[in-house]
């Protein structure tokens, strides 16, 4: 039978190492040159028999198959991973002057050694390196502390620029370092989706591209259309080629500098950009920076900056490191652009708990890579502070490349007899006429059971993962239903049928779908409305969205008071005894409670069926009011579960070390800095099953 099984098995194995073959050059002429070399329909027939030979034929499959670039692997915990060559920081500077040190003070250590300088980009992402062995990507590590990474690497094969085999001639044994940026198109694309499906977009690129390498499911990863951008080769101190022998000795003289190593890299099938140069002198280098200052923004990924090196890898050792960073090389990091436009005028916004937000509506103008047209005003006292007058231009610029910021005004622009902009007194969505309490900042609307914003921020909080937890209620749905009219408070949600939710849809000012409501949808979210009635007290309250009271701030009132009834029956006096709730948060629980109106939306709560009582816990005093840290990954218990079960066997739980800690307990994947922490103040580092042992004494 074995015979058999053989014979049968080859023609498989041949046609697998056809398809993996074809499908790699139609990937590699995409990815690398941008070149399609066959239809969509054509590469997805070829890449669905390969798929489904290798799900036939498993002992087949090879883990760098193209079939993986599509993802599927599920990762419960990242593995972390101690680099073999540290990951060092390089050296910053916004100063032109420090550069044109750093080269006086290069020249100086080689004295007459003939060199030269590599000038490239500085990408906008998230560094990771790989590690390469007879040509397969064995490995891919983020970046981390530095010493020690995340292992992420199911996720890194779903990037179509990073190859998972490798072509021609290579070194045995390297690793590759550079950045997985989020192409701008593929996030705005990517961002437009999440919106039309309810969910938040994300805020930059850069974060976007460090959440995705962090998801679990790899499939997920694989449809963010991320790039990696080649720009380190590390090899270790013996080496060997391998590969096409013949091009070995065409591809080893390359390997003496830095420019050499990433021209043998794209010829290994890496995509390095094409943005960079050989310089031999501070005038070339500054030619560099100077040209990519302004060019940046045409792009089609985000950088901050120009990386300068010393091209010849074997003077690395001889100028050798500081403490954090080599000298031979330095990062020179642009400044925030800043652009002057006209303000046409000033909106209000409305949040969830009633604060309002000026907004700055300015004529567009293109800065860092986007047209900007709007950036908040903070509060009357930053309008009052920077002097802004009615048709004035504002001084715009990035923070951080990321969010619009107005940092003050053209004043050579202004016109005679402006007028300072005046601050609204009444909502601008209600009507009700603003308040500002003693002490604080902002301005807020009081009529928050009848203001449509504060309304539909209200159930946002409601349904959010730290509160009710209630999944397939986005803004957007929560937006629709209060628009038909079938929810006003929290409440309402109890109450919704399954006839009432089919077959919602809303549209935008282009008539396009924002979202809509079938069948399926409908049944997740009654389902999820169900279950959110297991929530415990601590939650709810904290759910109720009462000014002030945090997440932290509702578990302590909720077992201090046990019960709404006691909470609600409490004075403000007796209120501002619970730990961590001062008076003014007191005088809002109160007043909270005190409103006939909040009275209703309780009972109506607690007739729904929601937890308005702690569960009564049976504390021991076997932990014996010691502080504990929690970090990492558990086993036996999820974070939350961890911290419950210390408090029931008398310990205290805190967010962060200090002297007061007595034990940090730590699971997989804790955080480096917490550990260091723990060890130069001297404090305990102890397992969960360490844990278990002290609470069984």
């Amino acid at each position: 039978m074995d015979l058999f099984s053989n014979i049968d098995i080859e023609p498989a194995r041949k046609r697998i190492a056809e398809l993996t073959q074809l499908v790699d050059q139609y990937n590699y002429e995409y990815y690398m040159n941008d070149r399609s070399l066959v239809s969509d329909f054509e590469f997805d027939a070829l890449l669905r028999e390969l798929t489904d030979l290798e799900r036939q034929y498993p002992e087949l499959a090879s883990p760098n198959s193209p079939t993986k670039r599509v993802g599927g692997e599920v990762n419960k915990t990242f593995r972390q991973v101690s680099h073999r060559f540290p990951m060092l920081s390089l050296g910053n500077t916004y100063s032109i002057e420090e550069i044109v040190d750093f080269e006086a003070r290069t020249r100086k250590l080689l004295g007459d050694t003939v060199f030269s300088y590599t000038c490239e980009l500085k990408y906008d992402g998230v560094a990771i390196g790989l590690t390469y062995r007879h040509g397969q990507l064995v490995q891919a590590v983020t970046r981390g502390n530095g010493a020690v990474g995340d292992d992420i690497t199911s996720n890194a094969r779903t990037i179509g620029t990073i190859p998972l085999r490798l072509r021609g001639s290579y070194p045995d044994d390297f690793e590759a370092r550079g950045e997985v940026v989020f192409p701008f198109d593929a996030f705005e694309a990517f961002n437009r989706q999440r919106e039309a499906e309810g969910d938040e977009p994300f805020a930059n690129p850069r974060n976007a591209a460090s959440g995705s390498l962090k998801l679990q499911d790899s499939a997920e990863c694989a449809k963010r259309k991320l790039q990696f951008c080649m720009y380190f080769m590390m090899l270790p101190s013996h080496w060997t080629t391998e590969g096409d022998r013949s091009q070995s000795s065409l591809m080893e003289p390359l390997l003496d500098t830095h420019a050499g190593r990433l021209q043998a890299a794209r010829q290994m099938g890496f995509k390095v950009q094409p943005y960079i140069k050989e310089c031999n002198n501070i005038g070339e280098i500054r030619a560099f920076i100077d040209y990519w200052d302004n060019e940046r923004w045409n792009l089609p990924f985000a950088i901050d900056g120009i990386v300068i090196k010393v091209n010849q890898v074997a003077l690395w050792d001889q100028l050798g490191l500081t403490a954090k960073s080599p000298r031979w090389a330095i990062a020179y990091k642009f400044k925030a652009q800043q652009v002057s436009t006209p303000l046409l005028s000033v909106s209000y916004q409305v949040g969830r708990t009633g604060i309002i937000t000026p907004v700055a509506n300015m004529e567009p103008v293109w800065l860092g890579g986007t047209t900007v047209k709007r950036a908040t005003l903070v509060n009357a006292d930053f309008i009052e502070k920077m002097n802004i007058c009615e048709g004035d231009s504002l001084l715009v610029e990035k923070g951080g490349e990321i969010i619009p910021k107005v940092v003050g005004v053209d004043m050579a622009k202004r016109k005679p007899g402006a007028r300072p902009v005046g601050y609204i007194t009444n909502c601008p969505e209600c009507g009700a006429r603003l308040l500002r309490a003693e002490g604080e900042a902002g301005h807020y609307c009081p009529n928050s059971d009848d203001c449509p914003p504060q309304i539909v921020g209200r159930l946002e909080h409601f349904v959010s993962r730290k509160a009710m937890n209630i999944d397939n209620l986005g803004s957007e749905r929560l937006e629709l239903l209060y628009r038909k009219g079938l929810v006003h408070d929290v409440a309402d949600l109890y109450t919704l049928s399954r006839e009432q939710l089919v077959g919602l849809e809303s549209y935008d000012n282009d008539g396009l779908r924002r979202t809509s409501i079938q069948d399926k949808g409908a049944d997740n979210i009654l389902a999820a409305i169900d279950h959110s009635r297991t929530v415990p007290f601590e939650r709810v309250l904290f759910a109720l969205g009462i000014r002030y009271v945090g997440e932290v701030g509702a578990k302590k009132l909720a077992r201090y008071f046990k019960n709404i009834d006691a909470l609600m029956a409490a004075t403000e006096e007796k209120l501002s005894t619970v730990e961590d709730v001062g008076e003014k948060t007191a005088r809002f629980i109160y007043d909270y409670f005190h409103d006939e109106r909040h009275q209703r939306l309780v009972e109506r709560l607690r007739t729904a069926g929601l937890q308005f009582t702690t569960a009564e816990l049976h504390v021991d005093n076997v932990l014996d009011n010691k502080t504990f840290v929690v970090s990492g990954v558990f086993s036996r218990f999820s974070r939350d579960e961890i911290k419950a079960h210390i408090e029931q066997h008398g310990g205290k739980v805190s967010g962060s070390i200090s002297g007061k800690t007595d034990y940090v307990v730590a699971g997989e994947k804790m955080g480096p800095e917490k550990l260091k922490k723990a060890e130069k103040l001297g404090i305990p580092v102890i397992s969960e099953d360490d844990y278990l042992k002290m609470c069984e004494k």
